[in-house]
């Protein structure tokens, strides 16, 4: 797909699962168990406290995009260094996500075709990452910032996508809408640490559907 084609994806699925701490061993199960869900958009997170994170994380990339990379469109997350984001590109990463703000990582994943979401607090870094090229400004952490701030931010910057990423549940998916977001990144509300560790991955397909399905609704009351 071509970058813009992913960015038509993204903002037409809304829904980003956040693979954080899944082992490689559990990575068929459970990216299995969320396109089974709805979930075509999976974030494989650069844990920065293991030694080896850089090719443990590209490795889980390679193996998604070659197992699912029909069903599913595969992007990196916490991506802090140019370097995470060309290793995720070669992986097969069409995607890259970061906490933060920072003008190397979003130019490198637009350069490489990626679409680029770092993630923002104020109205400063909004802009900010807006005019470096992001496609989209991930407001982190959503559930603290609350809806009454995120309505307050568009206010002003409308024009810019943003995505909602912390606090986000099937319950509260029509509220965020409702104030502007185009999207969610949901990581322990969706990709159920429990059932991981347990190998359910029936229970984590049931709470993917309860967020597709939660969309789904919103979108039917809003067309």
């Amino acid at each position: 797909m071509t970058h813009d084609e992913v960015l038509e994806q993204i903002k037409a699925r809304r829904l980003v699962a956040i693979l954080r701490g899944v082992p490689m061993e559990r990575l068929d199960g459970v990216v299995g168990a969320l396109v089974r869900g709805g979930v075509r958009i999976l974030e494989f997170t650069f844990d920065h406290a293991e030694p080896d994170f850089l090719a443990a994380n590209a490795a889980k990339i390679r193996r998604a995009a070659e197992e699912f990379g029909d069903q599913a469109l595969i992007g990196c997350g916490t991506a802090l260094a140019v370097e995470e984001v060309e290793a995720a590109y070669d992986a097969g990463a069409c995607l890259a996500i970061s906490p933060h703000v920072d003008m190397a990582v979003i130019r490198r994943a637009r350069q490489l075709g990626m679409v680029s979401m770092p993630g923002a607090l104020t109205p400063t870094e909004i802009v900010a990452a807006h005019t470096m090229g992001a496609d989209i400004v991930k407001l982190f952490p959503a559930g603290e910032l609350g809806v009454g701030y995120i309505k307050a931010v568009r206010g002003p910057l409308a024009h810019i996508p943003m995505a909602a990423v912390g606090g986000v549940k099937p319950e509260n998916v029509g509220a965020f809408l409702d104030a502007g977001v185009c999207g969610f990144g949901v990581g322990g509300q969706l990709v159920l640490s429990a059932a991981v560790k347990n190998g359910d991955d029936a229970a984590i397909e049931a709470r993917a559907r309860e967020f597709t399905d939660a969309i789904a609704r919103w979108e039917a009351a809003h067309v």
